[in-house]
C-alpha cells in the first residue's frame, strides 16, 4: 500500500506557475461535481463550486436571513401572490452582457419550462414572470408559496448569460455566469480552474486572482494535501481527522453550525428494484429502522460531534418535533416484523459515496442491521455515478448528504413530494401533498408547523427516507488565511477571503 503522503503527492500535481503577483486560492472538496449547470445541478458539491461561478438572485447569511446579492430589494404583494424583485445596477456576465429584467426573465423561464430543469417543480407556483422595467422583475403567483425566496436563494436563482441558454442540457459543459469568478478550464476527476472576473459588481472584495478547486473524495488525503501546503481550505474536515486539525500549528480550523443532514433513500416506487421487500412492504422499513442506533452511528464514525436525528429540521428548531423522536433500537421487534412479513432474512445493496465517513457509516448500519435479519451489500460508486444510479431507479437504498435549505419546505418536500426533484425513489402521499400545499400558502410559523407536523406524521411512517444525522461543519484552511465565515449551508462564501500575505 502507498505512503498517504506519497499517494497525496500523485493526486496534486504542481500547478501551472501563475503570473508574477497573481495569487491562486486552492480549495479541497471532497468530489467532482457531476454537472455545472444549474438547472440540472442535484448535488452539494455543485452547490460549493457555483458560489464561485455563479451569483443568485438572493443570498443567504450566516444568521439564515435573507440578503442581497443580485437583487438588491424585494417586496411581496398584499396578498402574497406576487414578490417583485429590484435588481442592482452595474451587474455583468462574464461575456459582458448586463444582468437586467430581460436576463432574469429568461433563466427563470429555462427554469420553469426546460425539459432538462431539474428546478420546474421548484417555480410551479410561479405563472409569468414579468419585467416592467430594466432593473424590475415580477413573479406573478398561481397561489402565496411561501419558500420562493429560499428557492431564489439557491440553483433557481443562479443566473446565466443570456446567450448560452439556447445550449439547453449543454450549457453545463462551459456555463457563463456572473459570479465572481469565470470558468477556464475543467478536467473531469481532477479539477476546476478559475479566473477573477474584473467586470464582477464586488471586484474590490475578491482577492485571489486564481481559483482551483481539486476533487478529492477521501477525507484523509485531502487534510494531507492542505497540511503538505498543496491546498489552503478545504471542506468537511472528517470529524476523525478534527483533533490532528487542531494541533497542527499550520492550520486553522473553523467549526460551525450545520442545517445540513444525511439520509438514507428508499426507493419504492421506481422501477423493478421498488418490487423487491424493503420498497415493497412498511414492515420490513420499519424492521429496518428498529435495526439501527443512530446514536451508536454518531459516536463510532462521526466522534460524537454531530447530531443523531430521525427530522429533516435540526432539533431545537421551530419545525423540528421533539415527540416524533427516532424509534429505539429493539432487534428482537425488528426480526418479528420480518417473519410478519414472511421474511426470515433480507437481502439488499446500500449504495454510498466513494468517501471514507459515509463507508464508515454504512458499515457500522450493516453490522447493526445483520443481528435483525439484513444482509446489505455496501456498493461505493463516484458521487456523479450516485446521483445517476438513483436517478434511473437503480437502487434499493443510498446514503445522501442534504446542505440544508432557510425554509422548512426545502428540507423535506424535494425529498417526499410527489414532483420533488430529489425523490428518486418515486415515493407518493396525496394527503402529504396536499399538506405542503396548505403550508406554502401561508408565512406564519405558528400556521405552517402543525401543517408539517402532518406531514411528518405520515411521511415517517411510510419510511421512504430515514434521516441519521445532522452535520456539525469543519473547515480547514493555511495560517493566515483571512476572511472566511462559516455559514450553516456549508457552502464557502469568496467576498473578502484572503490568502496569507
Amino acid at each position: 500500500m502507498s505512503h498517504p503522503l506519497r499517494l497525496a503527492a500523485l493526486l496534486l500535481p504542481l500547478l501551472a506557475a501563475p503570473a508574477l503577483g497573481q495569487t491562486t486560492l486552492r480549495i479541497g472538496i471532497g468530489a467532482d461535481p457531476n454537472v455545472l449547470d444549474p438547472a440540472q445541478s442535484s448535488s452539494f458539491v455543485e452547490r460549493v463550486v457555483f458560489a464561485a461561478l455563479c451569483d443568485k438572485l438572493v443570498d443567504v447569511g450566516p444568521d439564515l436571513q435573507f440578503q442581497p446579492e443580485l437583487a438588491t430589494a424585494w417586496q411581496w404583494a398584499p396578498d402574497g401572490r406576487a414578490l417583485t424583485l429590484t435588481l442592482r445596477e452595474g451587474a455583468h456576465f462574464h461575456d459582458g452582457s448586463p444582468v437586467d429584467a430581460a436576463a432574469v426573465k429568461a433563466n427563470l423561464d429555462r427554469y420553469r419550462t426546460a425539459r432538462e430543469s431539474r428546478r420546474r417543480t421548484e417555480l410551479a407556483q410561479v405563472s409569468v414572470v414579468e419585467t416592467p422595467d430594466a432593473r424590475t422583475v415580477r413573479l406573478v403567483l398561481s397561489q402565496p408559496y411561501a419558500p420562493l425566496l429560499s428557492v431564489l436563494a439557491d440553483r433557481a436563482g443562479m443566473m446565466l448569460a443570456p446567450a448560452v441558454l439556447p445550449r439547453g442540457a449543454a450549457i453545463g459543459q462551459d456555463p457563463v455566469c456572473s459570479g465572481p469568478f469565470r470558468l477556464t478550464r475543467r478536467v473531469a476527476q481532477d479539477r476546476i480552474e478559475m479566473e477573477k472576473f474584473a467586470g464582477h459588481w464586488n471586484a474590490a472584495n475578491i482577492h485571489a486572482d486564481r481559483l482551483v478547486f481539486l476533487p478529492i473524495p477521501d477525507n484523509n488525503i485531502r487534510l494531507l494535501n492542505l497540511r503538505a501546503g498543496q491546498l489552503d481550505l478545504i471542506e468537511r474536515v472528517a470529524p476523525v481527522d478534527v483533533p490532528a486539525a487542531e494541533r497542527d500549528a499550520r492550520l486553522t480550523l473553523v467549526a460551525g453550525a450545520s442545517i445540513a443532514y444525511q439520509t438514507l433513500a428508499l426507493n419504492l416506487g421506481h422501477g423493478p428494484l421498488a418490487q423487491r421487500p424493503l420498497g415493497s412492504d412498511a414492515r420490513v422499513r420499519e424492521a429496518f429502522e428498529r435495526s439501527i442506533d443512530r446514536a451508536i452511528i454518531n459516536q463510532v464514525a462521526l466522534e460524537g460531534r454531530f447530531t443523531a436525528n430521525n427530522q429533516p429540521e435540526p432539533p431545537g428548531t421551530a419545525y423540528h418535533f421533539a415527540d416524533l423522536a427516532p424509534l429505539p433500537r429493539d432487534v428482537a421487534r425488528a426480526r418479528a416484523l420480518l417473519r410478519e412479513a414472511g421474511h426470515e432474512r433480507v437481502a439488499f445493496t446500500l449504495k454510498v459515496p466513494n468517501q471514507p465517513v459515509e463507508a464508515q457509516v454504512a458499515q457500522i448500519i450493516q453490522a447493526m442491521a445483520a443481528e435483525a435479519g439484513f444482509d446489505i451489500s455496501i456498493e461505493t460508486m463516484e458521487a456523479a455515478a450516485l446521483v445517476a444510479a438513483t436517478q434511473r431507479g437503480d437502487f434499493e437504498m443510498s446514503l445522501n448528504i442534504w446542505s440544508g435549505r432557510p425554509d422548512p419546505d426545502g428540507n423535506i418536500a424535494p425529498w417526499v413530494a410527489s414532483n420533488g426533484f430529489l425523490n428518486r425513489g418515486k415515493y407518493s402521499n396525496p394527503q402529504v401533498d396536499a399538506l405542503f400545499a396548505q403550508a406554502r400558502a401561508v408565512t406564519e410559523t405558528a400556521a405552517r408547523q402543525p401543517l408539517y407536523r402532518q406531514a411528518a406524521e405520515l411521511w415517517m411512517a411510510d419510511r421512504p427516507y430515514l434521516m441519521l444525522y445532522h452535520y456539525r461543519w469543519f473547515w480547514a484552511m493555511r495560517r493566515g488565511v483571512e476572511g472566511f465565515v462559516p455559514n450553516p449551508d456549508g457552502i464557502i462564501r469568496f467576498a473578502g477571503l484572503r490568502l496569507p500575505r
